[in-house]
């Protein structure tokens, strides 16, 4: 038995439509048991996950999330024990950093034939942020404060996104956004400590992004040598440099030629702490919920089976 999880407004409302016109029909072509589950309002594709789980009789689970990266993100809140479910995706978002990186096919049809296939589920790495009060959110992409969770913040209330997004163009939303943010957003100064034993100082941290996967913002090359299943954080740690060199590095990170710059720097560790002088906007897989002055970071080894090829 299959579950999928819709969010039909993903892709401004296209999400319902690849569902019904492509996804459905070929489900009956090809005689599979499945049941679907919509979501209505943030919040529901965590509760969806859960009730799924609770429910199960037999493990693991094959859940198949049609979304975007941020439905994904919501589904991991849910699941309670990753070692109950194989998780599928079927990209509809507008950044698909996701699916990008694990090469998942960009037609809907053969997205699905790769999730029906009984081989093509391997470990993948998960993120965890702690917050000082104790709230932990899971991530599969990346996570980041500061800079790059703001234009998350923004992007998710942007009427422009979802306009581009009708018109196929919404990840060139985040560059605009980013572009704005870059020159309003206020220097404050941080502290990273690496792997719990040493400190790196920044005067003035724009942003500190913890990758999984290579990209993030829609295309952001930050960790070009990124390995999800080796049970690392690749870090790309940016301050100390000034705005107008930010926005010629920028551009750069397509293509993760990034590090070149001064004040761009990389690590690669097993976990993190970020403070910072000022509360600023955390994201896990561009979804933001909160601000925070210090955040912990750990990932986890192989921590849930996912479909890919």
């Amino acid at each position: 038995m299959y579950h999928f999880i819709i969010n039909p407004a993903s892709r401004s409302g296209k999400g319902l439509k690849i569902w019904k016109e492509q996804v459905e029909p070929l489900l009956h072509e090809k005689g599979v048991t499945y049941r679907c589950h919509f979501s209505e309002r943030p919040g529901d594709v965590a509760k969806l996950a859960s009730e799924i789980l609770a429910s199960a009789r037999k493990f693991p689970v094959p859940m198949i999330i049609l979304g975007g990266d941020g439905t994904v993100n919501e589904a991991l809140q849910g699941i309670f024990d990753t070692s109950k479910v194989i998780l599928g995706y079927i990209p509809t978002g507008s950044s698909n950093d996701l699916a990008r990186d694990l090469g998942l096919p960009e037609d809907t049809r053969a997205a699905l034939e790769l999730i029906l296939r009984e081989d093509s589920a391997r470990p993948m790495d998960l993120g965890t942020v702690t917050y000082p009060d104790g709230e932990t959110r899971r991530f599969c992409v990346s996570c980041g404060m500061g800079f790059d969770a703001a234009v998350c913040q923004e992007a998710l209330h942007s009427r422009l996104k979802k306009a581009m997004n009708r018109i196929g163009l919404g990840k060139l939303t985040y560059l605009g956004i980013a572009l704005k943010q870059l020159f309003t957003t206020n220097a404050i100064s941080g502290k990273l400590i690496l792997n719990g034993d040493s400190d790196a100082h920044m005067g003035s941290m724009l942003f500190t992004a913890c990758m999984l996967h290579r990209f993030e913002g829609g295309g952001f090359m930050f960790a070009p040598d990124a390995d999800d299943s080796d049970g690392i954080l690749d870090i790309c740690a940016v301050g100390d440099l000034p705005k107008l060199l930010i926005l010629f590095a920028l551009p750069t990170a397509f293509k993760g030629k990034h590090y070149r710059f001064k004040g761009i720097t990389p690590y690669k560790l097993q976990s993190l702490v970020i403070e910072a002088s000022s509360p600023l906007w955390v994201h896990t897989d561009g979804e933001v919920t909160r601000k925070s002055t210090r955040i912990t970071v750990t990932c986890e080894k192989g921590a849930v089976l996912f479909i890919r090829p």
